[in-house]
């Protein structure tokens, strides 16, 4: 699999940070306009709709239509791993039947004083097997504009 990564610094402290980004509020938040992001349902691993936490087992089933381009790509991102701890948290969540033949996206949170370093890395693969995987690295075009766009809007949420 091809990786993407962006690492930003926030001047918040982690708890907040942690706290936008474990809401599917923070994702509506985040996501560029241009992507036309919605959300179309949120289960909680209990089977609670629209939970207020994201845990482990949460579903988010979503659709996007990127500049409004296209027929709206549908997936579902299951939150599949959540830890907290002192100065750290972590959360995954993959993709189960979308635009990727894989997709797996990890937000990491690590305290820095009062600031929070924000690491997101995706390891992802395109759809059509051997062409799909030989073309991955070239979906930087579209991750960087659109993970540049999350990290400065969180900077503006947050700070």
């Amino acid at each position: 699999m091809t990786t993407y990564s962006r690492l930003t610094r926030v001047d918040a402290p982690l708890s907040e940070v942690w706290d936008f980004h474990s809401r599917i509020s923070g994702l509506e938040a985040l996501t560029p306009d241009w992507m036309n992001l919605r959300i179309e349902s949120v289960t909680g691993p209990d089977g609670e709709s629209d939970p207020e936490i994201l845990e482990t087992g949460s579903e988010i089933r979503l659709s996007m239509r990127p500049v409004g381009v296209g027929p709206r790509q549908r997936w579902t991102s299951v939150i599949v791993d959540r830890e907290e701890g002192d100065e750290r948290a972590v959360f995954r969540d993959e993709m189960r039947g979308g635009p990727f033949a894989e997709w797996i996206h990890t937000h990491r949170f690590v305290a820095d004083g009062e600031e929070t370093i924000i690491d997101d890395e995706v390891e992802y693969e395109l759809p059509g097997g051997a062409v799909g995987r030989s073309v991955s690295p070239l979906a930087v075009v579209g991750f960087e504009p659109m993970f540049r766009a999350r990290h400065r809007k969180t900077r503006e949420l947050l700070e």
